[in-house]
């Protein structure tokens, strides 16, 4: 199991630069054996290339009270090794071209390309997106993920929003991953196999990873997550068009994209971007949701309270699918609070996912 102290001190060693290679401690591969036990003892090595005796020490220093800054850490043992550097015809990267850090500190660094191929169980890969946050897409994907698994497809979903998890609110779980044979297990809720970060960092402090740290936990709950057999993997990914989707693109195994919206032109300006993003990369528009489409009154009348059908006229405008429209329903946000998604219960809403995975799994069984 990951351990969160250790995250969070390696998030610390971070902020510490080798003046030798240009690159922080983390990334110049620099720490080794970098362990905490339960009373927040902290021990590392430090391995530096060619320093000399004062800049050695200098940086054990940073990095032991960088480390010891951390939150939980009652203790920092540390110790630094040097040796020569290699010539530059004969130095090597300490790490390859095109990889980043390892976030959770588990063995390898598997580049994004290579991380697709480790998915060979897992038939399709699909992506869903939003331009713009606040329109209930995690909502949607989770619900989307209990929907599928109903109709008999073996369906895994991974959290990919790594600022803002939610997946574990969805679902009502709270307890950390166990590990197997090297591999994070995924929860299963729902018939659903389930994995976020939310899991696997301390939920009440702030994730704050550069771009690289993010790529690097992407390629991670991909390749070192126990996916297993899956008909379907949906990725729930964050707003926006950023370093997710760029990842999860360059890893070649996205079979499409869902996108969610809601219909005021607010929203739908980002989500004409995200279609745009997923088109110049080749990757298949599966089709464009509409939440939060009306309000039912009790009346059995309508409001609509965002526009009335924008997500739709903008779908037809792109040319690409619509593949329906999900009312505004108070159950939904009530019951998405309280960790059981709606689409499990019986419910009008249950009934528009149902008609929502339809569409999606035919999508890619065609």
């Amino acid at each position: 199991m990951t351990n969160p102290l250790i995250m969070r001190v390696r998030a610390a060693l971070e902020t510490i630069n080798d003046p030798a290679s240009g690159r922080n401690l983390i990334a110049a591969g620099a720490i080794r054996g970098l362990a905490a036990d339960d009373d927040g003892r902290v021990r590392f090595t430090l391995e530096l290339a060619g320093a000399d005796r004062q800049a050695s020490e200098a940086l054990l220093e940073a990095a032991k009270a960088a480390a010891g800054s951390v939150d939980g850490v009652s203790s920092v043992s540390a110790v630094a090794t040097a040796h020569q550097a290699q010539s530059p015809q004969t130095q090597k990267p300490t790490t390859p071209a095109g990889a980043h850090a390892n976030p959770f500190g588990l063995k390898g660094k598997p580049k994004i390309e290579a991380a697709g191929e480790t998915l060979t169980g897992v038939k399709s890969v699909i992506a869903v997106a939003s331009g713009k946050g606040g329109v209930g897409k995690s909502t949607v994907a989770a619900n989307l993920a209990v929907a599928l698994a109903a109709t008999g497809k073996r369906v895994g979903i991974l959290d990919a929003d790594i600022y803002g998890p939610s997946l574990p609110t969805l679902f009502g779980l709270k307890d950390k991953p166990t590990m197997r044979e090297g591999k994070i297990v995924p929860h299963e809720a729902y018939g659903v196999k389930a994995m976020s970060i939310g899991w696997l960092v301390d939920q009440e402090k702030a994730v704050a990873w550069r771009g690289p740290m993010v790529m690097g936990a992407v390629r991670q709950l991909m390749t070192d997550v126990d996916w297993g057999e899956l008909d379907i993997l949906l990725i729930d990914t964050p707003p926006g068009t950023g370093d997710t989707h760029l990842s999860l693109i360059q890893s070649k195994r996205l079979s499409g994209a869902v996108i969610v919206s809601t219909p005021q032109e607010m929203a739908l300006a980002d989500m004409r971007r995200g279609v745009a993003l997923f088109r110049q990369t080749k990757t298949p528009v599966l089709g464009i949701i509409e939440n939060m489409a009306w309000l039912e009154m009790p009346d059995g009348s309508r409001q609509y309270i965002f526009g009335e059908g924008g997500a739709r006229k903008a779908a037809n405008a792109l040319e690409a699918p619509f593949l329906g429209s999900i009312p505004l329903y108070p159950e939904l946000r009530q019951a998405s609070d309280e960790g059981m998604p709606l689409a499990a219960r019986e419910h009008p809403a249950s009934d528009s996912f149902k008609e929502l995975a339809e569409k999606i799994g035919k999508s890619i069984d065609d």
